[in-house]
C-alpha cells in the first residue's frame, strides 16, 4: 500500500527511457510469440468470416456426444464444427460448415427425432450464411483500418511532428499484433464483434499516446535556449507526470470490461460477450503499456540524430561538468588547500587605512590600524614601530630617551662650606 501511495503522490521517479532496451526486449518477445500463433495457428473463424450453417434447439436432456454423432453420421467432420450447450436457455448451438440443402433438411430431422423437438420448423433455428460474404465483411475491415491509420498518421504529423506520428503508429501496431495474437493463442472465434472491440481499443491507444506526447511537447519547448535537462530527461519526466493519469484512465476501463469478460462470459455462460470483452480487455492492456514503455522510448530513439537535440545534449553535458569542477575546486578551498573552517576569517592581509578618512567608532584614526595576519589583534601605529624598533616593549614601560636623571638631593662634587 506505501508503494502506491507512493507512486500516487509522484514521491519516485520511474526510469522508462534509460531501461528503453529491456522495453524493447519485452515488446519483441511479445510480438514473436503473437505473430508465430497467428501464422502457425491461426484463427478461429466465426460463421460472418468462413461461412457455414448454425442449428440451434432445446436440448432435453441430451449431450454433446449425441450431437457428435448425429454429426459424423450426416457426413460432417466433427473438427471443423463447434457444438456449444447453452445452460442458462438450455439449448445446443451448432455451427457447420457450409452445407447443402440437403443435408441441411437431413441434419434438422435428425436433430428433431434424436432430441424429441415436437415442433422442427419452429423450435429448431436455422440461419446459413456463404462464404463470400464473409471475405466481402473481411475486405471491408482491412479497407477501413489503412484508411484509419492513413487518417491518423496525417493528424499526429500536423498536430505534432511526423516522428511522433510514426513512434505512435508503432504503438498501434503493437497493440493489434498483441491483441489478435492472444486471440490467436486461446482459441476464440473471431466475429464481428471481435472488429468492433479491435476499433475501439485502437481509438483507446491512440488517446493515452496522445496525451503523453502532448506533454513531451510542453518539457521540451524553447529546448533551444535550455540547458537543464537533456531531450531524454525531459521525455522520462513527462512520462512519470502522466504516469497516474494513464493508470487511473485504464483501470477505470478495464474494471467494466473484465466484468463482461469474467463474470458474464465466464460465470453467466454468455458466450457472446466473450468475443467483445476480450479484445477490449487485451487491447486496453497493451494500449497502456505501449503508450508508456514503447511509443515514447522509441521517438528518443528516432529524435537522437537531430541537430536541436544533440546541441541540447552536449549544452547540458558542458554545464553540468562546469558545475561540477567549480564544485570540486569550492570543496578544496582553491589551490589545492583545505577550505577554511566554518566561522574561522580568511587568511587575507587586511589593507592600510586610508588616512584621510572618517575616524573610528573608538575614536581612533583608521590609520593607527596595520595589515597585520587575520587572528592578531590590531595596535596601535606608534606600539608597533616602538615594538619593532626596541625589542617589543611598549613605549609607557620606557623612559624618554633626552630625559636625565634628576639630581635633586644629589652631592655636589665639592662640599659647600
Amino acid at each position: 500500500m506505501s508503494l502506491i501511495g507512493r507512486l500516487y503522490r509522484s514521491e519516485f521517479s520511474v526510469d522508462f527511457v534509460g531501461r528503453r532496451r529491456v522495453w524493447y526486449i519485452v515488446s519483441g518477445v511479445l510480438i514473436t510469440i503473437c505473430a508465430l500463433s497467428m501464422i502457425f495457428r491461426g484463427f478461429s473463424l466465426g460463421i460472418e468470416f468462413s461461412g457455414g450453417a448454425v442449428f440451434q434447439f432445446p436440448s432435453n436432456g441430451g449431450t454433446v456426444e449425441q450431437v457428435d454423432s448425429l454429426l459424423s453420421k450426416n457426413g460432417i467432420d466433427t473438427s471443423d464444427s463447434v457444438v456449444q450447450q447453452l445452460e442458462t436457455s438450455r439449448q445446443f448451438r451448432v455451427q457447420t460448415p457450409t452445407l447443402t440443402d440437403q443435408q441441411t433438411e437431413a441434419l434438422q430431422k435428425d436433430f428433431a427425432t434424436n432430441f424429441h423437438v415436437a415442433n422442427p420448423d419452429e423450435d429448431i433455428a436455422v440461419s446459413t450464411v456463404g462464404s463470400s460474404w464473409g471475405s466481402t465483411i473481411t475486405s471491408k475491415a482491412i479497407q477501413g483500418l489503412i484508411v484509419f491509420l492513413v487518417l491518423v498518421m496525417i493528424y499526429l504529423s500536423i498536430r505534432f511532428e511526423w516522428k511522433m506520428a510514426a513512434a505512435a503508429m508503432a504503438a498501434l501496431i503493437h497493440d493489434l499484433i498483441v491483441t489478435m495474437g492472444v486471440y490467436s493463442l486461446v482459441g476464440f472465434e473471431v466475429t464481428p464483434s471481435t472488429v468492433i472491440a479491435v476499433l475501439t481499443i485502437l481509438g483507446f491507444s491512440l488517446y493515452d499516446t496522445v496525451v503523453v506526447f502532448d506533454r513531451v511537447r510542453e518539457n521540451t519547448a524553447g529546448m533551444a535556449t535550455s540547458s537543464r535537462r537533456t531531450y531524454a530527461e525531459a521525455t522520462n519526466d513527462a512520462l512519470n507526470e502522466t504516469l497516474v493519469r494513464s493508470l487511473n484512465t485504464s483501470l477505470i476501463a478495464l474494471i467494466p470490461v473484465a466484468s463482461l469478460l469474467f463474470v458474464g462470459a465466464g460465470l453467466l455462460g454468455a458466450g457472446t460477450l466473450k468475443d467483445l470483452a476480450l479484445a477490449q480487455f487485451v487491447g486496453i492492456a497493451s494500449g497502456t503499456y505501449s503508450s508508456l514503455f514503447f511509443a515514447t522510448p522509441l521517438l528518443v530513439d528516432l529524435k537522437r540524430g537531430e541537430p536541436a537535440v544533440k546541441a541540447l545534449d552536449a549544452r547540458v553535458l558542458r554545464a553540468r561538468a562546469s558545475a561540477a569542477r567549480a564544485a570540486k575546486t569550492t570543496e578544496s578551498g582553491g589551490g589545492g588547500r583545505p577550505a577554511p573552517r566554518r566561522g574561522a576569517a580568511p587568511e587575507t592581509a587586511v589593507p592600510l587605512a586610508d588616512p584621510d578618512s572618517d575616524r573610528r567608532d573608538d575614536g581612533r584614526d583608521p590609520a593607527d590600524t596595520v595589515g597585520i595576519a587575520t587572528g592578531m589583534r590590531a595596535a596601535p601605529a606608534g606600539a608597533a614601530s616602538g615594538a619593532a624598533g626596541r625589542g617589543g616593549m611598549p613605549s609607557a614601560q620606557r623612559r624618554a630617551p633626552n630625559r636625565k636623571p634628576s639630581q635633586r638631593g644629589r652631592p655636589s662634587g665639592k662640599k659647600r662650606r
